[in-house]
């Protein structure tokens, strides 16, 4: 990997880009608030469930597609991986969040790159023919910046474990070092969900996390919430 796609893959992983992901909970506020996840040990075991059972089911599965379809400059394919993510995902707060985070990546990719298929897809996602999710535009922005497939699918499990971990430092008592060793746990569940989603197609997608799709549910009625799922 190019050191130009060295340094564009560290943006991308970088909690500091402007893009929302730090707002979302993926359902781990509803957790807290039942007493269903009270320490670190929980907190890993939720985090590992939904990288393996949701991102290595799914999302990866939509990003290598959109990767590979960047690479190979069909936007049709691309938005086909989009279309069939939203498709997959049952939760109607990670459709929202997902859609709403990546038009915000797109959006700040377009002001710095002067991409064609970029600003295809855009427009796709302007006009409602695309959802415009972030795995996808993630797949997308990663394939016109050389960073590898692979490297990819590890950037974007790294992004959601410490988005994630963040989240949990705002709603438990949590310090750094304890954060920081769930993360370094966190790392065979964010190989196995990398290493999952290179056995499935597109039409393969097939998240299943039951438990956190019913608290997800449950957070989209709650009175007060701190995140957007």
């Amino acid at each position: 990997m190019s050191d130009e796609a060295t340094l564009e893959s560290l943006r991308l992983a970088d909690s500091f880009l402007p893009v929302g992901t730090d707002s979302v909970s993926y359902a781990l506020e509803q957790f807290v608030a039942d007493d269903a996840v009270t320490d670190a040990e929980e907190l890993r075991a939720l985090v590992g469930t939904v990288l393996r059972r949701q991102h290595g089911r799914a999302d990866l599965v939509a990003l290598r597609a959109a990767h590979a379809a960047a690479a190979a400059g069909d936007i049709d394919a691309v938005e086909r991986a989009d279309r069939r993510l939203t498709a997959a995902t049952l939760p109607a707060e990670f459709r929202e969040s997902s859609e709403r985070t990546g038009d915000r990546l797109l959006t700040l990719q377009r002001d710095l790159r002067d991409e064609r298929l970029l600003e295809s897809y855009g427009a796709a996602v302007d006009a409602d023919e695309a959802p415009g999710n972030y795995a996808v535009a993630l797949g997308t922005v990663a394939a016109l910046a050389d960073v590898p497939e692979r490297e990819a699918c590890l950037l974007a499990c790294h992004e959601f474990a410490t988005a994630q971990l963040g989240a949990a430092q705002r709603l438990m008592r949590l310090g750094s070092t304890e954060v920081q060793r769930v993360l370094d746990d966190l790392r065979p569940a964010m190989v196995d969900a990398v290493e999952a989603s290179a056995e499935r197609e597109v039409d393969d997608m097939a998240p299943f996390a039951p438990l956190v799709d019913v608290r997800s549910a449950e957070h989209e009625r709650a009175q007060r919430r701190l995140f957007l799922s």
